[in-house]
Protein backbone atom coordinates (compact mmCIF):
# COMPACT_ATOMS: atom_id res chain seq x y z
CA UNK A 1 0.00 0.00 0.00
CA UNK A 2 1.57 3.47 -1.12
CA UNK A 3 1.91 5.71 1.88
CA UNK A 4 0.65 8.95 1.61
CA UNK A 5 3.17 12.15 1.79
CA UNK A 6 3.42 12.75 5.67
CA UNK A 7 3.67 9.05 6.50
CA UNK A 8 6.35 8.61 3.98
CA UNK A 9 8.13 11.55 5.22
CA UNK A 10 7.66 10.31 8.73
CA UNK A 11 8.95 7.00 7.83
CA UNK A 12 11.87 8.14 6.50
CA UNK A 13 12.86 10.56 9.87
CA UNK A 14 11.87 14.19 7.02
CA UNK A 15 9.88 15.52 10.13
CA UNK A 16 10.64 17.41 13.48
CA UNK A 17 8.11 20.06 13.38
CA UNK A 18 4.80 20.85 11.76
CA UNK A 19 1.97 23.35 12.45
CA UNK A 20 -1.40 22.29 13.46
CA UNK A 21 -3.17 20.85 11.55
CA UNK A 22 -0.64 20.19 8.24
CA UNK A 23 -0.55 16.56 8.16
CA UNK A 24 -4.50 16.97 7.07
CA UNK A 25 -4.17 19.56 4.90
CA UNK A 26 -1.78 17.78 3.42
CA UNK A 27 -3.48 14.26 2.81
CA UNK A 28 -6.45 15.88 1.72
CA UNK A 29 -5.04 18.87 -0.78
CA UNK A 30 -3.01 19.28 -3.96
CA UNK A 31 -0.58 21.75 -2.55
CA UNK A 32 2.31 24.24 -3.76
CA UNK A 33 5.46 24.10 -1.02
CA UNK A 34 8.18 26.01 -0.98
CA UNK A 35 11.78 25.75 0.12
CA UNK A 36 14.36 28.78 0.15
CA UNK A 37 18.24 28.59 -0.43
CA UNK A 38 20.34 31.58 0.21
CA UNK A 39 23.11 31.80 -2.42
CA UNK A 40 25.76 32.41 0.54
CA UNK A 41 27.73 30.30 -1.88
CA UNK A 42 28.17 29.50 -5.62
CA UNK A 43 27.19 25.48 -4.85
CA UNK A 44 24.90 23.84 -2.36
CA UNK A 45 26.35 21.19 0.21
CA UNK A 46 25.38 17.78 1.53
CA UNK A 47 23.73 19.73 4.71
CA UNK A 48 21.29 21.39 1.85
CA UNK A 49 20.14 17.58 0.50
CA UNK A 50 17.79 17.36 3.47
CA UNK A 51 15.28 20.17 2.22
CA UNK A 52 15.79 19.63 -1.37
CA UNK A 53 14.71 15.78 -0.44
CA UNK A 54 11.27 17.48 1.04
CA UNK A 55 10.82 19.13 -2.97
CA UNK A 56 11.33 16.13 -4.07
CA UNK A 57 9.16 13.92 -2.05
CA UNK A 58 6.26 17.01 -2.24
CA UNK A 59 6.48 16.47 -6.21
CA UNK A 60 6.70 12.47 -6.30
CA UNK A 61 3.18 12.63 -4.68
CA UNK A 62 1.66 14.61 -7.20
CA UNK A 63 2.55 18.32 -5.16
CA UNK A 64 4.17 21.00 -6.84
CA UNK A 65 7.61 21.87 -5.38
CA UNK A 66 9.04 25.84 -5.07
CA UNK A 67 12.13 26.42 -5.14
CA UNK A 68 12.96 29.79 -4.11
CA UNK A 69 16.78 31.20 -4.24
CA UNK A 70 16.94 34.20 -2.27
CA UNK A 71 18.73 36.93 -3.95
CA UNK A 72 17.22 39.23 -1.69
CA UNK A 73 17.09 37.42 1.67
CA UNK A 74 21.12 36.70 0.29
CA UNK A 75 22.01 40.48 0.89
CA UNK A 76 21.10 40.57 4.74
CA UNK A 77 21.91 36.87 5.92
CA UNK A 78 19.81 34.59 7.95
CA UNK A 79 21.06 35.00 11.94
CA UNK A 80 19.77 31.15 12.74
CA UNK A 81 22.24 29.37 14.28
CA UNK A 82 24.86 31.98 14.03
CA UNK A 83 27.31 33.11 16.65
CA UNK A 84 27.63 36.15 14.68
CA UNK A 85 26.84 38.35 11.66
CA UNK A 86 27.65 37.45 8.10
CA UNK A 87 29.88 39.31 5.49
CA UNK A 88 28.22 41.20 3.17
CA UNK A 89 28.61 39.16 -0.38
CA UNK A 90 28.49 42.03 -2.99
CA UNK A 91 26.14 42.41 -5.63
CA UNK A 92 28.05 40.71 -7.96
CA UNK A 93 29.01 37.50 -6.49
CA UNK A 94 25.63 37.22 -5.16
CA UNK A 95 23.87 36.78 -9.04
CA UNK A 96 26.89 34.43 -9.47
CA UNK A 97 26.18 32.26 -6.68
CA UNK A 98 21.76 32.49 -7.83
CA UNK A 99 23.44 30.81 -11.04
CA UNK A 100 25.42 28.07 -9.47
CA UNK A 101 22.57 27.05 -7.06
CA UNK A 102 19.62 27.36 -9.61
CA UNK A 103 21.39 25.42 -11.83
CA UNK A 104 22.05 22.65 -9.24
CA UNK A 105 18.26 22.73 -8.14
CA UNK A 106 17.45 21.73 -11.60
CA UNK A 107 19.17 18.45 -11.39
CA UNK A 108 16.45 17.77 -8.53
CA UNK A 109 13.08 18.55 -9.32
CA UNK A 110 11.22 17.78 -12.89
CA UNK A 111 10.39 21.40 -14.26
CA UNK A 112 8.73 20.28 -17.41
CA UNK A 113 5.79 17.77 -16.31
CA UNK A 114 2.79 18.39 -17.64
CA UNK A 115 0.99 18.29 -13.68
CA UNK A 116 2.72 19.67 -10.66
CA UNK A 117 5.70 21.18 -12.52
CA UNK A 118 8.10 22.14 -10.19
CA UNK A 119 8.52 26.47 -10.07
CA UNK A 120 11.85 28.11 -9.35
CA UNK A 121 11.48 31.97 -7.75
CA UNK A 122 14.05 34.64 -6.85
CA UNK A 123 12.75 36.95 -4.04
CA UNK A 124 14.96 39.69 -5.55
CA UNK A 125 12.64 39.98 -7.98
CA UNK A 126 9.82 41.19 -6.15
CA UNK A 127 11.80 42.86 -3.34
CA UNK A 128 14.13 44.65 -5.70
CA UNK A 129 10.58 47.57 -6.53
CA UNK A 130 9.49 48.02 -2.80
CA UNK A 131 10.76 50.89 -1.00
CA UNK A 132 11.89 50.54 2.65
CA UNK A 133 8.36 52.76 3.74
CA UNK A 134 5.94 51.00 2.03
CA UNK A 135 7.42 47.62 3.48
CA UNK A 136 7.43 48.66 6.69
CA UNK A 137 3.49 50.02 6.50
CA UNK A 138 2.45 47.14 4.95
CA UNK A 139 4.54 44.47 6.66
CA UNK A 140 6.46 45.72 9.29
CA UNK A 141 3.19 46.49 11.55
CA UNK A 142 1.53 42.92 11.49
CA UNK A 143 4.63 41.43 13.19
CA UNK A 144 5.58 42.74 17.29
CA UNK A 145 8.84 43.42 18.44
CA UNK A 146 8.12 41.16 21.49
CA UNK A 147 6.88 38.37 19.00
CA UNK A 148 10.05 38.99 16.47
CA UNK A 149 12.35 38.98 19.98
CA UNK A 150 11.16 35.45 21.27
CA UNK A 151 12.93 33.57 18.27
CA UNK A 152 15.40 31.40 18.81
CA UNK A 153 17.62 33.41 16.25
CA UNK A 154 17.47 36.38 17.91
CA UNK A 155 17.24 35.51 21.46
CA UNK A 156 20.70 33.30 21.08
CA UNK A 157 22.44 36.35 19.67
CA UNK A 158 21.17 38.94 22.78
CA UNK A 159 24.36 38.66 24.73
CA UNK A 160 27.06 38.93 21.49
CA UNK A 161 24.55 41.29 19.45
CA UNK A 162 22.13 41.60 16.86
CA UNK A 163 21.85 44.16 14.07
CA UNK A 164 18.72 45.63 13.25
CA UNK A 165 19.34 44.26 9.52
CA UNK A 166 19.68 40.79 10.44
CA UNK A 167 16.82 41.54 13.35
CA UNK A 168 14.68 41.96 10.14
CA UNK A 169 15.04 38.98 8.23
CA UNK A 170 12.50 36.74 9.97
CA UNK A 171 10.59 39.22 8.57
CA UNK A 172 11.84 39.60 5.05
CA UNK A 173 11.63 35.46 4.66
CA UNK A 174 7.77 36.00 6.31
CA UNK A 175 7.43 38.51 3.21
CA UNK A 176 8.60 35.60 0.75
CA UNK A 177 5.49 33.49 2.50
CA UNK A 178 3.58 35.90 2.31
CA UNK A 179 3.85 36.78 -1.45
CA UNK A 180 4.04 33.72 -2.78
CA UNK A 181 0.46 32.40 -1.17
CA UNK A 182 -0.63 35.58 -2.55
CA UNK A 183 0.44 35.05 -5.83
CA UNK A 184 0.98 31.75 -6.86
CA UNK A 185 -1.10 30.20 -4.26
CA UNK A 186 1.43 28.59 -2.17
CA UNK A 187 0.37 27.19 1.17
CA UNK A 188 3.29 25.04 2.81
CA UNK A 189 7.05 26.05 3.50
CA UNK A 190 9.31 23.45 3.99
CA UNK A 191 12.85 23.69 5.81
CA UNK A 192 15.81 22.70 8.32
CA UNK A 193 14.28 22.70 12.24
CA UNK A 194 16.96 25.91 12.33
CA UNK A 195 14.48 27.99 10.34
CA UNK A 196 11.61 27.31 12.53
CA UNK A 197 11.37 30.68 13.56
CA UNK A 198 11.56 32.16 10.37
CA UNK A 199 8.90 29.69 8.28
CA UNK A 200 6.36 30.62 11.50
CA UNK A 201 6.77 34.35 11.19
CA UNK A 202 5.68 33.60 7.32
CA UNK A 203 2.68 31.74 8.78
CA UNK A 204 1.70 34.04 11.18
CA UNK A 205 2.11 37.28 8.69
CA UNK A 206 -0.32 35.51 6.38
CA UNK A 207 -2.56 35.01 9.56
CA UNK A 208 -2.35 38.65 10.65
CA UNK A 209 -2.98 40.23 7.25
CA UNK A 210 -6.13 37.58 6.48
CA UNK A 211 -4.24 36.03 3.49
CA UNK A 212 -5.73 32.46 4.25
CA UNK A 213 -4.32 29.52 5.98
CA UNK A 214 -0.50 28.36 5.59
CA UNK A 215 1.51 25.63 7.09
CA UNK A 216 5.19 24.89 7.71
CA UNK A 217 6.86 21.68 8.28
CA UNK A 218 10.51 21.24 9.11
CA UNK A 219 13.04 18.63 9.06
CA UNK A 220 15.25 17.40 11.56
CA UNK A 221 19.24 18.69 11.49
CA UNK A 222 21.23 15.60 10.93
CA UNK A 223 24.25 14.43 13.58
CA UNK A 224 25.92 11.90 12.87
CA UNK A 225 26.62 8.77 15.45
CA UNK A 226 30.17 9.51 16.71
CA UNK A 227 29.49 13.05 16.92
CA UNK A 228 30.70 14.84 14.49
CA UNK A 229 29.18 16.97 11.91
CA UNK A 230 27.47 15.61 8.99
CA UNK A 231 28.52 16.99 5.94
CA UNK A 232 31.93 17.49 6.63
CA UNK A 233 35.36 15.71 6.07
CA UNK A 234 38.70 16.67 6.71
CA UNK A 235 38.47 18.71 3.96
CA UNK A 236 35.97 20.88 4.43
CA UNK A 237 32.16 20.79 3.08
CA UNK A 238 30.82 17.59 0.85
CA UNK A 239 29.88 20.25 -1.91
CA UNK A 240 27.60 19.54 -4.89
CA UNK A 241 30.06 21.12 -7.03
CA UNK A 242 32.63 18.73 -9.00
CA UNK A 243 34.84 21.17 -9.02
CA UNK A 244 34.56 21.66 -5.20
CA UNK A 245 34.42 18.38 -4.56
CA UNK A 246 35.37 15.67 -6.77
CA UNK A 247 32.66 12.62 -7.46
CA UNK A 248 35.45 10.42 -6.03
CA UNK A 249 35.05 12.12 -2.77
CA UNK A 250 31.64 12.17 -3.02
CA UNK A 251 31.28 9.20 -3.56
CA UNK A 252 33.79 7.92 -1.13
CA UNK A 253 31.65 9.84 1.92
CA UNK A 254 28.88 7.80 1.44
CA UNK A 255 30.79 4.37 1.15
CA UNK A 256 32.91 5.25 4.25
CA UNK A 257 29.57 6.11 6.25
CA UNK A 258 29.40 4.36 9.62
CA UNK A 259 26.70 1.21 9.34
CA UNK A 260 24.36 3.20 12.25
CA UNK A 261 24.63 6.29 9.85
CA UNK A 262 24.24 4.59 6.74
CA UNK A 263 20.73 3.28 7.99
CA UNK A 264 19.39 6.23 8.51
CA UNK A 265 20.71 8.11 5.68
CA UNK A 266 19.32 5.61 2.95
CA UNK A 267 16.01 6.83 4.04
CA UNK A 268 16.47 9.99 4.13
CA UNK A 269 18.41 10.51 1.03
CA UNK A 270 17.14 7.58 -1.09
CA UNK A 271 14.08 7.96 -3.54
CA UNK A 272 13.31 4.69 -3.79
CA UNK A 273 9.80 3.24 -1.98
CA UNK A 274 10.18 1.73 1.29
CA UNK A 275 9.99 -2.32 0.49
CA UNK A 276 13.49 -1.75 -1.30
CA UNK A 277 14.77 0.07 1.39
CA UNK A 278 13.97 -2.16 4.37
CA UNK A 279 15.29 -5.12 2.01
CA UNK A 280 18.60 -3.65 0.91
CA UNK A 281 18.83 -2.60 5.26
CA UNK A 282 17.66 -6.62 5.99
CA UNK A 283 20.51 -8.04 3.60
CA UNK A 284 22.84 -5.49 5.12
CA UNK A 285 22.48 -6.74 8.50
CA UNK A 286 22.79 -10.16 7.55
CA UNK A 287 25.91 -8.95 5.99
CA UNK A 288 27.67 -5.98 7.40
CA UNK A 289 30.93 -6.13 6.05
CA UNK A 290 29.71 -6.37 2.53
CA UNK A 291 28.68 -2.43 3.31
CA UNK A 292 25.56 -3.01 1.03
CA UNK A 293 23.22 0.35 2.48
CA UNK A 294 26.50 2.40 1.83
CA UNK A 295 26.98 0.90 -1.52
CA UNK A 296 23.39 1.74 -2.74
CA UNK A 297 23.44 5.17 -1.16
CA UNK A 298 26.83 6.14 -2.37
CA UNK A 299 25.99 4.92 -5.78
CA UNK A 300 22.58 6.64 -6.03
CA UNK A 301 23.76 9.41 -4.97
CA UNK A 302 26.76 10.50 -7.09
CA UNK A 303 24.24 9.22 -10.08
CA UNK A 304 21.46 12.24 -8.86
CA UNK A 305 24.50 14.53 -8.05
CA UNK A 306 26.68 14.18 -11.15
CA UNK A 307 26.33 11.06 -13.35
CA UNK A 308 26.32 7.76 -14.10
CA UNK A 309 29.75 8.51 -15.75
CA UNK A 310 31.35 9.80 -12.75
CA UNK A 311 30.06 7.00 -10.99
CA UNK A 312 31.69 4.57 -13.13
CA UNK A 313 35.15 6.72 -12.81
CA UNK A 314 34.46 7.18 -8.84
CA UNK A 315 34.45 3.10 -8.77
CA UNK A 316 37.48 2.85 -10.35
CA UNK A 317 39.24 5.37 -8.71
CA UNK A 318 38.13 3.45 -5.19
CA UNK A 319 39.43 0.25 -6.97
CA UNK A 320 42.47 1.39 -7.40
CA UNK A 321 43.67 1.99 -3.97
CA UNK A 322 41.07 -0.61 -2.29
CA UNK A 323 41.49 -3.24 -5.19
CA UNK A 324 42.44 -4.79 -8.36
CA UNK A 325 42.76 -2.52 -11.00
CA UNK A 326 44.77 -2.11 -14.29
CA UNK A 327 47.61 0.62 -15.62
CA UNK A 328 45.02 1.17 -18.38
CA UNK A 329 42.22 2.07 -15.50
CA UNK A 330 45.08 4.09 -13.77
CA UNK A 331 45.63 5.82 -17.38
CA UNK A 332 41.96 6.44 -17.65
CA UNK A 333 42.02 9.33 -14.78
CA UNK A 334 42.88 12.99 -14.92
CA UNK A 335 45.95 14.38 -13.20
CA UNK A 336 43.14 16.15 -10.74
CA UNK A 337 41.27 12.56 -9.92
CA UNK A 338 45.01 10.54 -9.28
CA UNK A 339 45.92 13.27 -6.84
CA UNK A 340 42.08 12.96 -5.08
CA UNK A 341 42.59 9.51 -4.91
CA UNK A 342 46.26 9.97 -3.60
CA UNK A 343 45.58 12.47 -1.45
CA UNK A 344 47.78 12.67 1.63
CA UNK A 345 50.33 9.69 0.23
CA UNK A 346 53.89 11.02 0.06
CA UNK A 347 54.57 13.15 -3.15
CA UNK A 348 57.91 13.83 -4.86
CA UNK A 349 58.45 16.34 -7.20
CA UNK A 350 61.39 15.95 -10.03
CA UNK A 351 62.23 17.93 -12.93
CA UNK A 352 60.39 16.72 -16.10
CA UNK A 353 63.82 16.56 -17.36
CA UNK A 354 65.01 14.22 -15.49
CA UNK A 355 63.46 11.40 -17.24
CA UNK A 356 64.04 12.50 -20.81
CA UNK A 357 67.12 10.07 -21.40
CA UNK A 358 65.46 7.79 -18.69
CA UNK A 359 66.38 6.46 -15.30
CA UNK A 360 67.31 3.33 -13.58
CA UNK A 361 64.24 2.59 -11.55
CA UNK A 362 66.48 1.96 -8.49
CA UNK A 363 68.09 5.83 -8.98
CA UNK A 364 64.56 6.78 -9.55
CA UNK A 365 63.07 5.63 -6.12
CA UNK A 366 65.93 5.98 -4.10
CA UNK A 367 67.97 8.93 -5.14
CA UNK A 368 66.03 11.67 -7.04
CA UNK A 369 63.08 10.64 -4.67
CA UNK A 370 62.83 9.14 -1.52
CA UNK A 371 60.73 6.09 -2.17
CA UNK A 372 63.11 4.07 -0.69
CA UNK A 373 65.82 4.87 1.97
CA UNK A 374 68.70 3.76 -0.32
CA UNK A 375 69.61 1.91 -3.51
CA UNK A 376 70.74 -1.12 -1.28
CA UNK A 377 66.29 -1.29 -0.13
CA UNK A 378 65.18 -0.89 -3.40
CA UNK A 379 66.93 -3.20 -5.34
CA UNK A 380 66.20 -5.85 -2.59
CA UNK A 381 61.73 -5.16 -2.81
CA UNK A 382 62.40 -4.48 -6.38
CA UNK A 383 63.93 -8.27 -6.72
CA UNK A 384 61.48 -9.90 -4.19
CA UNK A 385 58.56 -8.35 -6.93
CA UNK A 386 57.37 -5.88 -4.51
CA UNK A 387 57.47 -2.55 -6.75
CA UNK A 388 54.92 -1.42 -8.84
CA UNK A 389 55.19 1.45 -11.43
CA UNK A 390 51.34 2.57 -12.60
CA UNK A 391 50.18 -0.83 -11.28
CA UNK A 392 52.82 -2.98 -13.42
CA UNK A 393 55.30 -4.70 -11.58
CA UNK A 394 58.91 -3.70 -12.34
CA UNK A 395 62.59 -5.66 -12.48
CA UNK A 396 65.94 -4.54 -11.72
CA UNK A 397 67.63 -3.06 -14.39
CA UNK A 398 64.31 -1.28 -15.64
CA UNK A 399 64.69 2.05 -17.11
CA UNK A 400 61.64 4.56 -16.16
CA UNK A 401 61.17 6.91 -19.39
CA UNK A 402 58.93 10.41 -19.34
CA UNK A 403 56.38 7.97 -21.39
CA UNK A 404 55.58 6.22 -18.42
CA UNK A 405 53.93 9.30 -16.98
CA UNK A 406 50.28 9.05 -16.59
CA UNK A 407 49.49 12.63 -18.90
CA UNK A 408 52.65 13.77 -19.53
CA UNK A 409 53.11 14.38 -15.02
CA UNK A 410 52.20 11.71 -12.83
CA UNK A 411 53.82 8.19 -11.67
CA UNK A 412 52.24 6.09 -9.12
CA UNK A 413 54.95 4.04 -7.15
CA UNK A 414 52.99 1.02 -5.11
CA UNK A 415 55.64 -0.42 -2.58
CA UNK A 416 54.14 -3.68 -0.99
CA UNK A 417 50.38 -3.96 -1.01
CA UNK A 418 49.40 -0.92 0.40
CA UNK A 419 52.37 1.90 0.43
CA UNK A 420 51.73 4.38 -2.67
CA UNK A 421 54.11 7.33 -3.31
CA UNK A 422 53.27 9.69 -6.49
CA UNK A 423 56.44 11.51 -8.47
CA UNK A 424 54.97 14.64 -9.93
CA UNK A 425 57.01 15.77 -12.95
CA UNK A 426 57.36 19.78 -12.96
CA UNK A 427 58.66 22.37 -15.31
CA UNK A 428 61.83 23.69 -14.59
Amino acid sequence: MKMNLVDDLKWRGLIQDMTPETDEYLNNNKVSGYVGFDPTSDSLHIGNLVPVMLLMHLQKHGHTPVALVGGATGMIGDPSGKKAERAFLSEEQLRHNERGIAAQLRKFLDFDRAEGAAVMVNNYDWFKDISLLDFLRSTGKHLTVNYMMSKDSVKSRLETGISFTEFTYQLIQGYDFLHLHRTMGVHLQMGGSDQWGNMTAGTELIRRTGAGDAYALTAPLITKADGSKFGKSEGGNIWLDAERTSPYRFYQYWLNAADEDAVGWIKLFSMKEREEIEAIIQAHQQAPHERRVQRELAEELTIRIHSEEALARAQTASSILFGRSTEAELRALSVEELLDVFSGVPLFEIPASTLTEGVDVVDLLAVHTAVFGGKGEARRMIQSNAVSINKEKVAEGHVVNRSEAINDEIIVVQKGKKNYFLIRLIAE
